[in-house]
C-alpha cells in the first residue's frame, strides 16, 4: 500500500514539474508555409508609356494592332482568379479598348465570352477570339453595326443560343469623332453618333432583359466627358451624359428584378478611337499629359474594374458610377 502511495506521489510530482517548465518555457511559433511571393510595387505614373507620342491617323473605327505604342489590354499582364466562373458575357466593342480589356478579364476569371464588332475590326477581333479560347473558355464573335434595330435584336439572340444563356451585358461600343464647331457636324454624323452610343445600349439591353435571371449585371461604358465634357467632343459627350443618366435610372427600375446595372467613366484611355479622329493630332501627341500621372490610361487598367462589377460580390453596387481617370477627380 505504501509502495503504491509513493508511486503515485512521484507520477503527480513528475506532472507538476513538467507543467511548470511548460508555463515558463517560451511559446515558439510553428514553422509557417511559405507564401506566394508578393509582387513588387509599381509606380503608376511611370508604368506605362507617356507623352509625346507619334503622330498617327487611321481611318474609322481604327485597329489596336496598328497603333504606335500599343495598347495594353490585359494579352499578358491580367492573371485571373476564377471569379466569374461559368458566367456567359455579351461585350459590345469587344476588339479593342475597354471592350477587348473586359473580354480577356472575363475569359481568365471563368466566363464565356461574345463580342460584337465592326467587321472592319475583324484582325482585332480575331486576337482576341484566340485568347478567349486559349483559356478553355468559348469565344464567340458577331461582327455587324449596332446602328441597325434588327441587327441589336439578332446579337442578343445569337449570343443567348451560342452561349447557352446571358448574364452579364458589358455595353461599350461607341463612336467619337473631335469637331472644333457644332458647324462642322452634320446630321448624318449626329445621328451615327447618338445610335451607336444611346440607341444601341436601348435596343440590345431590351432584348437582353428577357433572358437575364436574377443575379445578372449590366455595364454600361460612360466618360468623363459626362460630365466635364470637351468643347470638340460636342455630340459625344451628350451620349456619355445619357449613358450615365440611364444606368442610374434602369438601376432603380431592375433593383427589384435582382439585376444590377452599373457604369465605368474612363479618362483619356489609349485606344483605337483616340487615332481614328477621336482627338485631333494636336491633342493626340500630348494626349494624357494633362492628367495628375502625366500619361493616357490602358485598357488594362480597367479590366479588373468590369469584373468587380460583374462578380457576384459586389452584390450590394448599382446605379454607380467608377472612374479611373488618372486624378482627375472625374466623375
Amino acid at each position: 500500500m505504501e509502495e503504491n502511495n509513493i508511486s503515485r506521489r512521484k507520477l503527480l510530482g513528475g506532472l507538476g514539474a513538467g507543467l511548470a517548465a511548460a508555463a515558463v518555457s517560451p511559446i515558439l511559433p510553428a514553422e509557417a508555409a511559405p507564401g506566394p511571393t508578393a509582387a513588387p510595387l509599381q509606380d503608376p505614373t511611370t508604368k506605362y508609356p507617356r507623352p509625346p507620342f507619334k503622330s498617327q491617323s487611321q481611318p474609322w473605327p481604327g485597329l489596336a494592332s496598328q497603333m504606335d505604342p500599343k495598347p495594353d489590354h490585359g494579352e499578358t499582364s491580367y492573371k485571373g482568379s476564377g471569379r466569374l466562373q461559368g458566367r456567359k458575357a455579351l461585350i459590345t466593342g469587344g476588339d479593342s479598348g475597354m471592350g477587348r480589356a473586359a473580354a480577356i478579364a472575363y475569359a481568365r476569371e471563368g466566363a464565356d465570352v461574345a463580342i460584337n464588332y465592326l467587321p472592319a475590326e475583324e484582325a482585332d477581333a480575331k486576337e482576341v477570339i484566340a485568347l478567349i479560347k486559349k483559356e478553355g473558355r468559348k469565344g464567340i464573335a458577331i461582327p455587324g453595326d449596332l446602328r441597325d434595330e434588327a441587327f441589336c435584336k439578332k446579337l442578343v439572340e445569337e449570343a443567348v443560343r451560342q452561349l447557352g444563356g446571358l448574364d452579364i451585358v458589358v455595353s461599350n461600343a461607341a463612336r467619337q469623332q473631335a469637331n472644333k464647331s457644332i458647324l462642322d457636324i452634320s446630321t448624318e454624323q449626329f445621328d451615327w453618333t447618338i445610335k451607336t452610343n444611346i440607341y444601341a445600349p436601348f435596343w440590345i439591353i431590351k432584348a437582353a432583359l428577357p433572358h437575364l435571371p436574377p443575379g445578372s449585371a449590366i455595364i454600361g461604358t460612360t466618360s468623363e466627358q459626362a460630365t466635364d465634357p470637351s468643347e470638340d467632343l460636342y455630340d459625344y459627350a451628350q451620349t456619355k451624359a445619357a449613358t450615365t443618366n440611364y444606368v442610374r435610372s434602369l438601376a432603380k427600375q431592375l433593383a427589384p428584378k435582382g439585376i444590377r446595372v452599373n457604369g465605368v467613366a474612363p479618362g483619356p484611355i489609349w485606344t483605337p478611337l483616340q487615332v481614328s479622329g477621336g482627338a485631333t493630332q494636336e491633342k493626340l501627341v500630348k494626349f494624357g499629359g494633362d492628367t495628375p500621372m502625366k500619361r493616357p490610361g490602358q485598357p488594362v487598367e480597367l479590366a479588373s474594374i468590369y469584373v468587380q462589377l460583374a462578380a457576384s460580390d459586389a452584390s450590394y453596387a448599382t446605379g454607380q458610377i467608377y472612374g479611373s481617370a488618372g486624378g482627375k477627380g472625374m466623375p
